[in-house]
């Protein structure tokens, strides 16, 4: 990782997940204060001049080969690009709110990120949160995707986590959506401002795709297993 910069990794719908950027501040400031994000993240609330620092951090982690941590974007800050939705609709942005507390630059819808990146042992991971003008358009879902495909066949790991905390149902469908099996509950993983959680954990591993591909090459075509 440290041999190379990050890469910028294109997503549906106009979007792309690229390094963020020090005037990218004003977005994790709004994400620090929005309650969905800070009641499942692990993210304090944040002033301009922390933002900075934190995203300084960011690239510290990737030279550091700890963490690789992108933006969800639109391509090249344009904010009248499209965002594809669950049902492959792209949507028009809407303009930013120059009058908001903590005004959102308009390309940045979210944040995706592997971290706990072990090189040695081949396992990292994910993490993401979706600002409001990106819910819904099941950009979390792609995200996950392609970052699955980067870490596993261009990174080289073997095997991916994704962890949730139970009553987070919105992220146990991206797991689903993006490939991660259900493994089991770890129990009192987390703890959030209202208490201790229990937690999902999900994972992807080397193979699992020509698994599933294998696994449907079993069945007929009303789902029933081939004799």
């Amino acid at each position: 990782m440290a041999d190379n910069a990050q890469p910028v990794l294109p997503l549906p719908g106009g979007l792309e997940l690229r390094p963020w950027r020090t005037t990218d501040a004003g977005a994790l400031v709004a994400a620090s204060h929005d309650p969905a994000i800070s009641r499942w993240n692990l993210l304090p609330p944040l002033a301009e001049d922390e933002a900075r620092a934190r995203i300084g951090r960011m690239r510290e982690r990737w030279e550091r080969e700890t963490a690789a941590v992108w933006a969800v974007a639109r391509e090249d800050g344009d904010e009248g690009a499209g965002v594809l939705t669950s049902t492959g609709i792209c949507l028009a942005a809407g303009p930013r709110d120059e009058h908001a507390e903590n005004p959102v630059p308009g390309d940045i819808l979210g944040l995706a990120a592997w971290i706990d990146v072990d090189l040695d042992r081949g396992h990292a991971e994910i993490a993401y949160w979706v600002l409001p003008a990106g819910r819904g358009t099941g950009i979390a879902v792609e995200a996950a995707r392609r970052l699955t495909d980067w870490a596993l066949h261009d990174l080289g790991l073997h095997r991916l986590t994704l962890c949730h905390a139970v009553a987070n149902g919105a992220s146990c469908r991206v797991a689903e959506k993006a490939g991660f099996r259900l493994e089991g509950t770890m129990r009192h993983a987390l703890l959030h401002a209202d208490g201790w959680h229990d937690q999902h954990l999900h994972a992807r591993v080397r193979g699992d795709d020509q698994n599933d591909r294998d696994d449907l090459d079993d069945l007929d075509d009303r789902g029933n297993e081939r004799p």
